[in-house]
């Protein structure tokens, strides 16, 4: 029996498997907006693994809206992305479920660099 070779996958950032609802808005093929609730089942910087009820076509733009609780107003708290835009890059049928798999317009955080981070001593005037 032949063992099959498991796939290298390079990627930017490290997934996180959470399960987190979420609204997923987009399109459908007359241009209608369509609103569903589904869940993320995978999130990195750079994308999601979310399950939806609905095919979506691939490059297929949608927007992500992570719903939560109101937060009282004020600048103690710092601001989240609650909206994400992606576009879907690939779509798996699974159990009457759709897998998409997203990839944000915008990484959640800088791009990553391989490079060192360089200091500069810091001197006083005494």
């Amino acid at each position: 029996m032949k063992r099959r070779s498991p796939e290298i996958q390079d990627r930017k950032w490290p997934r996180l498997p959470l399960a987190i609802p979420i609204f997923v808005r987009s399109r459908d093929e007359d241009g209608k907006e369509l609103l569903e609730f589904a869940t993320a089942l995978n999130i990195s910087a750079g994308g999601a693994l979310v399950a939806v009820r609905r095919s979506l076509p691939l490059s297929a733009q949608v927007l992500l809206e992570i719903p939560s609780a109101p937060l009282v107003s004020g600048n103690s708290f710092p601001k989240a992305s609650r909206i994400l835009r992606a576009r879907t890059v690939r779509v798996t049928h699974v159990d009457g479920y759709h897998l998409l798999g997203l990839k944000f317009s915008h990484p959640l955080v800088g791009a990553r660099s391989d490079k060192p981070v360089t200091r500069r001593k810091v001197t006083s005037p005494v």
